[in-house]
């Protein structure tokens, strides 16, 4: 499920000036992936796992809800690059395809939001520009260069107007759990700007489970053995290179 690879990780009792780094808990800098085309559809069970998210999601929020400060408007974390999974991806993609048909104009902007952040992101990207995977090298070197990599960059499903997403209901898995306390690689970490003022025992009270029976990383496998797709991307070139 989804992990914290910090700017600055805002753990219990150790928060910093700077919020998470969203990354995936494997214990790298980021997956290799292969150059093929991204399948159109995901695995039947996909939907099984956005509806335990979304519940595990709702639970912490009802148990949670006076130390949140996510609000419709509130869009830190929708600055700065993160890694998403091939589910993710094509849950975009099928998103701004409704999206098209609904509302053409919208769809097209943010198309061209997402083609011009693949422009300013391309210079330095850690992956293969061609499909827009990340690559798979985890020394420290190349960890340093993620971790300073697009920091300032805003989603392209980001309305730069309103600070909402525009792709809500197909975001990634890890847009459902950021801000809620949610244990990664063993420390519990939130938002800097949720639970403050809370103690240690009120956070740890609150601690989200989205994915308590790892569905996300089965279906994942199963993605991979049926139809080749693997690795890594990033929202921006998911949209524009899937």
């Amino acid at each position: 499920m989804t992990a914290a690879w910090v700017r600055g990780r805002a753990e219990i009792g150790n928060e910093t000036d700077h919020y998470y780094r969203i990354k995936r808990q494997d214990h790298t800098c980021r997956r290799v992936g292969y150059a093929c085309a991204m399948p159109l559809h995901a695995p039947a069970r996909d939907q099984q796992l956005i509806q335990i998210v979304n519940a595990a999601l709702d639970d912490a929020f009802q148990k949670s809800r006076q130390w949140l400060a996510c609000r419709p408007g509130c869009s830190q974390c929708c600055v700065g690059v993160f890694a998403i999974n091939q589910l993710d991806a094509i849950r975009l993609k099928k998103g701004l395809a409704e999206l098209e048909q609904q509302d053409p104009e919208r769809a097209a902007r943010i198309r061209e939001r997402a083609h011009a952040s693949v422009a300013r992101l391309s210079p330095d990207f850690p992956g293969d520009l061609s499909t827009g995977l990340l690559n798979d090298d985890d020394s420290d070197e190349a960890c340093k260069h993620w971790d300073d990599y697009g920091n300032s960059e805003p989603c392209p499903v980001l309305d730069p107007e309103k600070g909402t997403c525009e792709l809500y209901e197909s975001r990634p898995v890890v847009c459902r759990t950021f801000g809620p306390a949610l244990t990664s690689e063993n420390d519990l970490g939130h938002c800097e700007l949720c639970f403050v003022g809370a103690t240690e025992e009120e956070v740890v009270a609150c601690e989200m489970h989205p994915d308590p029976d790892h569905l996300e990383e089965a279906l994942l496998k199963e993605l991979e053995e049926t139809t080749g797709a693997k690795g890594e991307t990033i929202i921006a070139f998911a949209l524009v290179r899937g």
